[in-house]
């Protein structure tokens, strides 16, 4: 399924899992995930009516992204891979949501750059919740210290918590331990779900899904 029909068919299946979730679809973010595609392919999904959209790296986004964002009002942009210290003061500057805080390293870099610049993009503190050695994010026994930390030692307002389920396991105890952490630590913003079970992730809370192969179709390369 291409664009404008993709795009069409995910916002569909928002609003039926909010209905049988009892929850607004208002209350519920599309993030159109755009890495690898270029901006003849973004663009149709703008078309169709989408504004916010989400990148993996930090210079395949500043390489596409400027004339965009200059050609198109009202668009967001926001970071949903893994971001290295010394990308701290360009991703602040381009991005207007960070899903990816992780370690003492990356908040303390950001907090830098939250000094030196006017913008504030959102912050999601990425949580492990598999466990998993290869992939990032905190671990969730270590959680409530590290949002603690983020606020008391380096000053920054985490808005909510993002996770990726492991590959081979069923997605809804991740998707609920990631909202237990949140509920306990009084955030309200939870990043979860992605193009094969964001219905799962609505049903336990989500408030921005991140859907990119339902809307662009199969990437042809990766990052």
């Amino acid at each position: 399924m291409s664009h404008p029909a993709g795009i069409v068919a995910v916002r569909q299946e928002i609003v039926r899992a909010c209905r049988d979730a009892g929850r607004d679809p208002a209350n519920v973010t599309l993030v159109a995930i755009s890495k690898t595609f270029d901006a003849d392919a973004i663009e149709p999904v703008i078309a169709a009516g989408e504004r916010v959209f989400g990148e993996n790296r930090v210079q395949e986004a500043k390489a596409k992204w400027p004339p965009l964002l200059a050609r198109h009002s009202g668009l967001q942009l926001h970071l949903v891979g893994p971001l290295q210290s010394n990308k701290a003061k360009e991703a602040v500057a381009l991005f207007d949501a960070i899903h990816s805080l992780d370690r003492p390293s990356l908040a303390e870099a950001l907090a830098k750059e939250f000094a030196r610049q006017p913008r504030r993009p959102q912050l999601f503190v990425e949580i492990n919740t598999g466990g998993e050695a290869q992939k990032s994010g905190v671990q969730p026994q270590e959680a409530d210290g590290f949002l603690v930390a983020c606020r008391d030692r380096y000053g920054l307002a985490v808005a909510g918590l993002m996770c990726i389920p492991p590959l081979n396991e069923a997605p809804a105890p991740h998707f609920a331990l990631t909202a237990q952490i949140a509920k306990r630590n009084s955030l309200t913003l939870l990043s979860m779900g992605m193009s094969a079970d964001f219905a799962i992730a609505i049903a336990f809370g989500a408030t921005h899904v991140r859907v990119g192969t339902a809307i662009f179709g199969a990437r042809t390369s990766q990052p």
